[in-house]
């Protein structure tokens, strides 16, 4: 489907969207009236010496678990060539997008916690179904269940689709191969796109779900930490030899600085594991950039380097 084009994809993904949100609503509708005010106590159980549950250890270390939901933000930025007046538009999305996901996020959680005590939930592959069915909810419950795998679906599309784009943006600009950098008669990246699919088939038959969350979480956090600190480069350049941006990054300079720190600071929260990895993803960008993209970029040649 996505080899179809934006447009195409942009109709499904807006009734899929659509749909969730209504259910959202309904769940936080529905499981606020099974909410029992104890289970709140205590608010921050205390932390485990020795764990990382608990006390704002266990906050910091479940921050940077789910921070792969932040994924999709990346994916609104990913399309900015495909968008009308991106200059007003992405940044109205942007923002949005994040207001609304981080509510319905904390909503969804404080209601879950609130209709049961928390160890309830421990390894439980469906909490919010869970807690619907043990309420008597079944209707809403098994709703939940499909829009969840639903959802699943979408934004697999969603990331896939960014995903080729970033890609292709790569390869357009000598950073990778120039078959990457080539769009079909329906102007789609469609080397970039069966590439990005191949490797997200293998990875995902390969690997555990957890393992491939936590890489990702890790791949955001240094993703937002590099983009917070570029805005130190590219704020002097505006107006100059770039255009001068309609929308800006507010409170500069101290603002980005915030932005990475706070990024640094959850990237740090992840287990041992995923840095490692981490820093391995990192060094092998680092390669193909200096054996391939250094020399075959496209701006370092229009600069005779």
């Amino acid at each position: 489907m996505t080899s179809r084009g934006v447009h195409q994809v942009s109709r499904i993904e807006n009734i899929i969207v659509a749909i969730k949100l209504l259910v959202i609503i309904m769940f936080i509708v529905v499981g606020a009236t099974a909410i029992q005010a104890n289970n709140y106590v205590p608010f921050i159980p205390a932390h485990r010496p020795g764990t990382s549950f608990g006390g704002w250890q266990g906050i910091l270390a479940g921050t940077a678990q789910i921070f792969i939901a932040y994924v999709g933000f990346d994916a609104i930025a990913a399309n900015t060539a495909e968008t009308k007046n991106p200059q007003k538009t992405m940044p109205r999305g942007l923002i949005g997008t994040l207001v609304l996901g981080t509510g319905f996020f904390i909503a969804v959680s404080l209601v879950l916690v609130g209709m049961f005590k928390y160890s309830r939930y421990a390894n439980n592959a469906e909490p919010a179904a869970w807690a619907l069915r043990q309420s008597g909810h079944y209707l809403t419950a098994n709703l939940l269940s499909v829009v969840a795998i639903i959802g699943i679906f979408s934004a697999l599309i969603a990331i896939l689709l960014a995903s080729s784009r970033l890609i292709y943006a790569f390869g357009r600009d000598g950073l990778l191969p120039s078959r990457l950098g080539i769009v079909n008669g329906r102007h789609v990246p469609s080397h970039a796109l069966w590439l990005i699919t191949l490797l997200a088939m293998v990875l995902g038959s390969v690997f555990p779900f957890t393992f491939l969350a936590t890489l990702v979480s890790a791949g955001t956090l240094v993703a937002f930490i590099f983009v917070s600190l570029g805005i130190y480069a590219l704020r002097p350049r505006e107006g100059k030899d770039l255009p001068d941006a309609q929308f800006k990054m507010p409170w500069y300079p101290v603002l980005p600085t915030v932005s990475a720190l706070f990024s640094a600071v959850i990237f740090w929260g992840l287990n041992k594991d995923a840095k490692i990895l981490m820093v391995g993803w990192f060094v092998i960008g680092l390669l193909i950039y200096f054996v391939y993209g250094i020399r075959h970029s496209i701006i370092n040649q229009e600069h005779g380097k």
